[in-house]
């Protein structure tokens, strides 16, 4: 049996890591500044992370949701404490997409209506009502277009206020920082009067900090920098370092009943140990201080480089935006420099997304290297 051939694929092959050091199956060592999409939040096989992992194996790796799990009640907890968000409820799935699968979903039990407000350049995940409402029609099956999903542009509240006054749009989707879109983001003005009117209309408002979130943008989640509060934040991505693991973070307002949401797999032992594992390393190392701290040093970096337009994002969510289209660029870092980045949909942008524990002289490698390549 052959894999089936969706992913255009690197010549890479990774054997192990450690810190942002990814070395492949021929002993090259690779700075990572891409964390696998955003996913490597504390950095690659830290030590408490394995050990919290290993300690919960010995004991029990998984068991179903039938029964009581003390370490989701634990996860909860600690996530409440350290983002701030301690009066939502918590609901553990296994990734962003069935993380805003579900976001969608409980907003249309919520308030008996169907329709979704997405924007332009989105990406909310590969599953049926995600996809619907993800803006690239590579992606968009027939089946899922039957979904009533209506794209906006970011700061244009005019459309924004005709539409969510039709009266049959359960749930308003967006990322405060896109992230596959190519880092743009809607100012605060925009952000709290669309907030203000999905309440006033009795409309889900649906955070999607799948990978903006969990401190990458230098605050916990990225919504905070425009002082919101949505009805409902999904999470994955940074959450489990690797580990697969997704969240629904859930307003009061909103009621539980049992049946309303389930999982085989969220929530498990050992995607909670992972989940614990990652939350105590970003709050004893400081991560998210640091993410803040590293976002500025990055734009005193860029000055250095003439072909940089603009800095886009925040914190360790960033985009170099060049005045070309930077394919062969993200090719020559991985080949000539053994630099890890990533694209977007945007094709002058350079996505830059490592771990949250990178330092100054990681940050000086990665611009040496762009001034060897753009010389």
């Amino acid at each position: 049996m052959n894999l089936f051939d969706v992913y255009p694929l690197y010549d890479v092959t990774p054997a192990y890591a450690k810190g942002i050091v990814v070395t492949d199956d021929k002993g090259q060592e690779y700075l990572d500044f891409y964390g696998g999409h955003a996913v490597i939040s504390i950095g690659h096989s830290h030590p408490h992370y394995i050990k919290r992992i290993e300690d919960q194996l010995e004991k029990i790796g998984f068991y179903s949701n039938a029964v009581h799990n003390p370490l989701q009640v634990e996860l909860a907890s600690k996530l409440g404490q350290l983002s701030g968000c301690e009066d939502y409820n918590l609901f553990l799935c296994n990734s962003g997409a069935e993380a805003n699968e579900n976001a969608l979903k409980l907003a249309s039990f919520q308030n008996g209506k169907s329709r979704v407000i997405a924007f332009t350049n989105s990406f909310h995940g590969r599953t049926s009502a995600a996809v619907a409402a993800t803006d690239n029609e590579k992606i968009v099956a027939p089946l899922n277009k039957q979904q009533k999903v209506t794209f906006l542009s970011f700061e244009d509240l005019e459309a924004f206020r005709s539409e969510i006054k039709k009266g049959d749009v359960c749930a308003v989707i967006l990322e405060a920082i896109q992230g596959v879109g190519g880092l743009d983001e809607p100012s605060t003005a925009f952000f709290q009067n669309v907030a203000r009117m999905c309440k006033e209309e009795g409309v889900c408002l649906i955070a999607d900090e799948v990978q903006c979130g969990y401190g990458r943008s230098g605050k916990f989640f990225a919504f905070q920098h425009h002082n919101i509060q949505p009805d409902i934040i999904t999470v994955a991505k940074g959450m489990g370092n690797g580990f697969p693991i997704g969240g629904v973070l859930i307003s009061n307002s909103i009621k539980a009943s049992y049946g309303l949401l389930g999982t085989t797999f969220g929530g498990n032992h050992l995607a909670c140990a992972a989940g614990l594992g990652v939350l105590e390393i970003l709050e004893k190392e400081n991560l998210v201080a640091n993410a803040s701290d590293m976002y500025d040093y990055f734009v005193q970096k860029a000055k250095e480089l003439p072909q940089v337009q603009k800095v886009k994002g925040r914190g360790l969510m960033l985009g170099l935006e060049f005045d070309f289209d930077v394919a062969g660029l993200r090719k020559k870092l991985i080949h000539n420099q053994h630099i890890f980045t990533g694209g977007a949909k945007n094709k002058n942008l350079l996505r830059i997304l490592p771990a949250l524990n990178i330092g100054k002289k990681d940050v000086d490698v990665l611009f040496m290297a762009l001034k060897t390549e753009l010389t």
